[in-house]
């Protein structure tokens, strides 16, 4: 066989596949030239060292109970983290206590509010309610030399189970100027039952009440502070008691406390009406009892017996019923 003859029935192959020789060339895949290596990272730069961060100051209640107790005194309410007081609350009322505690305590470099001018620089930034009854800085208890909040206000030595931070309980915190009201309630057989239930001076008495009004508490209506409890004897009633309409009822009865039932101001009943229901004297109700009611015979002496609506009534206007 001839050259050209194997020349020519390779490109007649070449046809019946479908391929040239340029083609089959473009299938090849180009050489890849060698790439460099890759450059090694530098290591990362180390961080600035952190700026020292200054010594957390040292707790009050290191030092001071008061200050492990405070946890539990309203004045800390929303304060307390982690069983602990922080320091910012204790200088609410002490002043920054930085230099205090650099001193190693020294006392004359920290606030103690005493005094008139403890309680106004303090106590009434706070608490300098004013009402038309109720006034800190003019009321009969207001701020002086002689009686002032921290009187009987103790912010860190409160008594035992009572409300507002008192230094003693009530009754014997009031004694200590209104003595004799004070020992009535003591000694007298028949009185409010103070410190039980609740009850306490404070129940009738406003103690920062203006020296301008009644210092007593009144009612929502407005009314004594007696009817707060007794509100079966409110009324009112179309036959009133003139006693109790004049004098109120400290016009009969012994609010502090009496040695008679009921509290009553006399011993017999007869005794307390005549105070008022005789014709002795211009400046009575009238001449009352009427003549038939000799006051001699024991019969006639516990006017209560028949004039039983004592405190009113809606029947009868001798009250009756």
């Amino acid at each position: 066989m001839s050259k050209r003859s194997v020349t020519l029935g390779g490109l007649a192959l070449l046809l019946a596949l479908g391929l040239s020789p340029g083609l089959l060339a473009a299938q090849q895949p180009p050489a890849t030239p060698p790439q460099p290596p890759a450059p090694t990272p530098a290591p990362a730069p180390m961080p600035a060292a952190a700026a020292e961060q200054p010594a957390a100051p040292i707790p009050c209640s290191t030092c001071h109970e008061e200050a492990k107790q405070f946890i539990y005194n309203p004045h800390a309410r929303g304060a307390v983290k982690n069983h602990e007081v922080s320091n910012d609350v204790c200088a609410t009322c002490h002043g920054d206590g930085a230099a205090h505690i650099e001193a190693g305590g020294d006392k004359t470099k920290i606030k103690k509010p005493v005094g008139k001018e403890g309680a106004n620089e303090t106590c009434l930034l706070c608490h300098d309610t004013a009402t038309d009854r109720v006034s800190r800085h003019s009321g009969v208890h207001a701020n002086s030399a002689t009686v002032n909040c921290l009187t009987c206000h103790s912010i860190h030595h409160p008594a035992p189970q009572t409300q507002h931070l008192v230094a003693k309980p009530q009754l014997q915190l009031c004694g200590t100027c209104h003595a004799p009201q004070a020992n009535m309630v003591r000694a007298k057989p028949y009185k409010h039952r103070l410190g039980r239930g609740g009850m306490e001076c404070s129940s009738c008495h406003e103690p920062h009440g203006r020296p301008a009004q009644e210092t007593l508490r009144t009612t929502q209506a407005g009314e004594a502070p007696c009817l707060a409890c007794h509100a079966n004897l409110r009324g009112p009633y179309a036959f009133p008691h003139d006693a109790k309409e004049l004098g109120g009822c400290i016009a009969c009865h012994e609010p502090h406390g009496s040695s008679n039932q009921k509290m009553l101001k006399r011993a017999n009943v007869y005794q307390l009406c005549i105070e008022c229901h005789s014709p002795v004297t211009a400046d009575t109700l009238g001449s009352q009892p009427p003549s038939f009611h000799n006051l001699n015979s024991p019969r006639y002496r516990n006017c209560t017996t028949c004039h039983v609506a004592v405190h009113g009534s809606n029947r009868s206007p001798q009250l009756f019923k």
